[in-house]
């Protein structure tokens, strides 16, 4: 007689961290952090050790970089035996490589021999060359193989991203034969979902599912269970590819497979979750000019670089506009309501065109938008863009001609803000299509372009339709 047993429900990790760290929303309380930068600054580290060693490592990175960077060394010497290699794995770039730099050789390849190859990796990579080197020197030969494999790989390619950890079985194996590999003492990966199941040259022939393993008997071949299609990843394909193969066929896992089609690692959807996070927030960063990280703990330097030179770029274009202003200037000095309306329709010109621009650019990010749908999409934002056109243009109309009493002034400055609108949807989407089939990456440069014909053509059309009116005297 079978017993009814509830199963336990799942503790969520947070359960185990006292609610006076964490808040509803999973940050870090700013009285907590607090608490313990006080005692490290009062010399008590065992009090803050005690405080931090229910936190898990994602959020004992947060700490770190929550606190000053001239507290952060005390901070990590404090918590030693805490701040391990997942601690470094989850940290913030910047922060990690200013830490590393107070570590030896010796002390850096300890921490990245207990990370799975990819989290290695990351690393590793934004060492100098040189303490590259002297830490690969002093790492276990196996350990150091691997990596220097994966540095032969363009940055930001499943060949960085992959882990070369994974369960690979004959396909002439029965099942109980890979349940008994499985059970055995050998060192295998730690963390999986399925089993790839390869041919005698060791190319990827299907995958076995767990579930599938554990609940076919023993007997049964793996090749009556394996599922034969595949999502298999070249080794130097683009990490944004990845992402949007993992999105699109909802995979957990997949084989990363060389020039000759050998499966030679895997990545998983934890590691995916990072990328997509990451190639979101530089198109972000990108379409405003903040350069392709924008991070709060970048150096001062590096950022500046960053912005700079967009701001620059923005000048150009600005001064592109104060061109066609001065074309205008007499009519200008002669009605000086031009010179207070004129920035309204460029503004909101400008504005729709970062809409349609942000759709657009999120829209090729994505692959929903390909040289299949290219023309019905910009046909689609010319549509919107006319009916807001239409919808402000009537409303400024109207408000203008109640406010200063020119019914003349009114349809004008609606007529600008209409063909304004209109322009900016053109340019919101034609752009970004324009620069990615010239190669280029449409989130970089895209914004200077649309705001320069924005502005442009705002001001051209409104002053233009004014002088043409005659309602300059």
């Amino acid at each position: 007689m079978s017993e009814n047993v509830s199963a336990a429900p799942a503790q969520d990790p947070k359960d185990a961290v006292p609610r006076s760290a964490i808040d509803d929303e999973d940050r870090l309380r700013p009285e907590f952090v607090d608490r313990v930068l006080n005692a490290v600054e009062a010399g008590e580290d065992a009090t803050a050790r005690e405080l931090v060693e229910p936190l898990h490592p994602a959020d004992v990175a947060d700490l770190i970089e929550l606190a000053a960077q001239d507290e952060r060394e005390g901070l990590v010497k404090a918590l030693a035996g805490i701040v391990d290699a997942d601690v470094l794995a989850e940290m913030n770039e910047h922060v990690r490589e200013t830490l590393l730099d107070a570590l030896g050789p010796e002390q850096v390849a300890s921490l990245a021999g207990q990370l799975e190859t990819d989290d290695a990796v990351a690393i590793l990579e934004d060492l100098e060359e040189g303490e590259q080197r002297a830490v690969l020197r002093a790492m276990q030969p196996d350990d150091r193989a691997a990596i220097e494999e994966a540095l032969t790989y363009p940055e930001d390619s499943a060949g960085r991203l992959m882990q070369r950890d994974l369960i690979a079985v004959p396909e002439h194996w029965q099942v109980g034969e890979v349940i008994d590999y499985l059970r055995s003492g050998e060192e295998l990966a730690d963390d999986f979902w399925e089993v790839f199941v390869v041919n005698p040259t060791h190319h990827p022939v299907g995958t076995c599912k767990l579930s599938s393993i554990l609940r076919t008997s023993r007997a049964t071949p793996v090749a009556e269970i394996m599922q034969a299609d595949q999502t298999l990843i070249p080794v130097d394909m683009d990490q944004e590819d990845v992402a949007l193969r993992f999105q699109k066929y909802a995979l957990v896992s997949a084989a990363v497979v060389d020039d000759a089609g050998r499966l030679v690692g895997m990545i998983t959807v934890d590691d995916v979750v990072h990328i997509i996070q990451e190639e979101a927030s530089e198109d972000v960063l990108l379409l405003s000019g903040a350069g392709e990280e924008g991070d709060i703990n970048e150096p001062v330097s590096e950022s500046y670089r960053a912005r700079v030179r967009w701001l620059m770029a923005n000048l150009l274009t600005a001064l592109v506009a104060a061109f066609v202003i001065r074309q205008f200037e007499d009519q200008i000095a002669r009605l000086a309501i031009l010179a207070v309306l004129m920035p309204i329709v460029a503004g909101v010109g400008g504005n729709a065109g970062t809409q349609t621009l942000a759709v657009t650019v999120r829209a090729l990010a994505t692959n929903q938008l390909t040289g299949s749908n290219r023309w019905r999409a910009v046909g689609r934002e010319i549509r919107v863009a006319i009916l807001n056109g239409l919808t402000i243009a009537v409303l400024i109309g109207l408000g203008v001609t109640l406010v200063l009493g020119s019914a003349a002034l009114g349809g004008v400055i609606a007529a600008a803000m209409l063909i304004n609108i209109i322009v900016a949807g053109f340019a919101g989407v034609l752009v970004p299509l324009t620069l990615e089939r010239a190669g280029a990456d449409p989130a970089v440069a895209s914004s200077v372009f649309v705001t320069m014909i924005t502005d442009s053509m705002g001001f051209l059309a409104f002053l233009g339709l004014a002088t043409a009116s005659g309602i300059v005297g």
